[in-house]
């Protein structure tokens, strides 16, 4: 079927071919909206990723057709580096430690995820392939790759989910695991697939040793070469973390060059960048861990160019009726053998109950591996499944890049770990006055008690002191044009000399004491201009107050510093308690 929106646009707004200058306009167009998509779908409580996507659909060959066909080609080297830096990241977080707690678990569900869609999907689709052709030979066939490309899952979409929400705890870590692994075993079961559907199909014959050949060269290989990456980067950084922009130039440097040499040597690059992270973590100087934090800095822009571009590669015209059926029966064969694989393979290993629940909807997305066994399988069997078996892994793409963030968004909010991942610099962003609280209660509020009359004394004040941790008293006026006004501030310096002068001290009044308030600010100023205030002034508090100069209280910088260590403990409990 033609697309229909292909022509709406005057010819102008395609772009069929790629040249030098227009690049910096089809990658402005790619970044604004991607962004721009990415925003609304995060205000829609959508996964961003998922914007990216759609706008990459909107714009592309499914779409108004701006990008062309060859154009998304073109772009390729924006998803080779999206897929390295995605590699490097997740290869960050396999730490030996984990690996030695988790690495049973790890195997157990891995092979439950793996083998049971291919049992699943090739069953499916074999048998109602059958009913439409009526060979054996062509469904088994069908059925086993089909069924060997479904094991693969992409970690491209779901990582990104997991980054956005900043989840971490048990699922965060096997999902890791398992994405960074699964795509090693869905090459083996399409080297098996591949081996027996040859004599059925009458297509391209290569022996299961020859294949399995291929598949050992391509992941030892690329380990290999990731190590050796890791090994040479260590030694560049651990001399330069002094200088941030040269620790991420040569981090870059050596990602790229390394994804170049795979491609130039036919190797994995999202393992090869894996294990490059991998070492980095695991082996290099503890002080270059901060290395991975600049790098995840600069990825953002290069992930909205990436799933843009895989909206746009998407052609959601090209399905027949058959193919619709067979990519249909593919989505749900592949969504329940996964979800009973996961299941079961974290019941036999002991998992915990929120792997065990909710693994399955972290496992939907696939993309890269999964297309590309699609194109070997249109090389392989170019005259008869293999052109279907393209057709159907696009199709099916675009259904689960759509679905599969948003059921992992799903799947780590039931399991409660959206927001652990977080550091005392996030908390303080994401935080304001009004929130900070000690034991419970709000320390800035109308009625809070580090607020006093200006005509209350000493001896009252003291009292108060003695039941409270402030240390800092905000005064407001008790009469006239200044009632429940700021009128000024008193610190505990200010209660010792009154104490110096004896029992007559304790008669003082509020007003006799308080000076003119430094600084102020409101319940809505954010922790990170608070604090600048804090230094700014040389002060330990700031007098926070209401459009109308209204006292709200006394914001004091020790209790921020009590409020970000609890929730920081809090986390860390909650986090303990996840993994039992």
């Amino acid at each position: 079927m033609e697309n229909p929106l292909s022509n709406l646009l005057p010819s102008a707004c395609h772009f069929l071919s790629l040249n030098g200058s227009e690049l910096m306009l089809l990658v402005g167009i790619m970044m604004f909206f991607g962004s721009f998509g990415g925003r609304i779908f995060q205000k829609l409580k959508i996964p961003q990723v998922v914007g990216y996507i759609v706008i990459g659909i909107i714009i592309g060959v499914s779409g108004f057709a701006i990008l062309g066909k060859n154009t998304v080609a073109a772009l390729n080297p924006i998803s080779t580096a999206s897929l390295s830096l995605i590699g490097f990241l997740v290869g960050a977080e396999l730490k030996i430690e984990v690996i030695k707690k988790y690495g049973k678990q790890f195997v157990g569900i891995l092979i439950g995820e793996s083998i049971t869609p291919f049992f699943v999907v090739g069953i499916l689709t074999g048998s109602v392939t059958y009913l439409f052709t009526k060979s054996v030979a062509h469904s088994v066939a069908f059925g086993l790759l089909l069924g060997a490309i479904c094991a693969a899952t992409a970690p491209a979409a779901t990582t990104d989910v997991l980054k956005e929400y900043r989840t971490k705890g048990p699922l965060t870590t096997t999902i890791l695991g398992i994405v960074a692994m699964d795509d090693a075993v869905a090459l083996i079961l399409y080297a098996i697939a591949a081996t027996i559907s040859a004599p059925l199909l009458g297509g391209h014959t290569v022996s299961f040793l020859s294949q399995l050949g291929a598949i050992a060269y391509d992941i030892f290989g690329s380990v290999t070469l990731g190590l050796a990456f890791g090994f040479v980067l260590n030694l560049i950084l651990k001399n330069i973390m002094n200088n941030d922009g040269r620790v991420l130039g040569f981090s870059l440097g050596t990602l790229f060059l390394c994804t170049g040499v795979c491609n130039a040597l036919g190797l994995d690059n999202i393992l090869a960048a894996m294990f490059i992270g991998f070492f980095m973590t695991n082996f290099a100087a503890k002080k270059t861990n901060s290395m991975f934090k600049l790098v995840e800095r600069f990825t953002p822009p290069i992930y909205v160019l990436f799933f843009v571009t895989v909206g746009a590669k998407l052609n959601i015209w090209i399905v027949t009726p058959f193919i619709a059926i067979i990519a249909l029966l593919y989505v749900g064969g592949r969504t329940i053998g996964k979800t009973i694989g996961s299941r079961l393979g974290a019941r036999l290993t002991g998992a915990p109950e929120s792997v065990r629940k909710y693994l399955p909807y972290c496992l939907l997305s696939q993309a890269g591996v999964a297309i590309g066994l699609s194109i070997a399988a249109g090389n392989d069997f170019q005259d008869s499944v293999g052109p279907q078996i393209m057709l159907i892994i696009t199709a099916t793409t675009f259904i689960v890049q759509i679905l599969g963030p948003i059921c992992v968004k799903y799947g780590v909010t039931k399991a409660g770990e959206v927001g652990l991942n977080v550091t005392a610099e996030d908390l303080m962003k994401n935080a304001k006055v009004s929130d900070i609280s000690i034991k419970g209660h709000v320390i800035c509020r109308p009625e809070s008690y580090t607020i006093v009359n200006d005509t209350d004394t000493v001896g009252s004040i003291i009292s108060s002191f003695t039941h409270h941790e402030n240390t800092n008293y905000e005064v407001r006026g008790s009469e006239g044009e200044h009632k429940g006004k700021l009128v000024g501030q008193i610190s505990i310096d200010h209660l010792k000399e009154a104490m110096q002068i004896g029992e007559m001290g304790e008669g003082l009044l509020a007003m006799d004491l308080m000076e003119k308030p430094k600084v102020t600010c409101s319940l809505e100023t954010p922790l990170p201009e608070a604090y600048q205030l804090f230094n700014d002034y040389d002060t330990e508090a700031i007098c926070v107050t209401n459009e109308a100069n209204e006292t709200l209280g006394m914001l004091e910088k020790f209790a921020v510093d009590h409020y970000i260590h609890s929730r920081i403990v809090e986390l860390e409990h909650k986090l303990a308690k996840m993994e039992g």
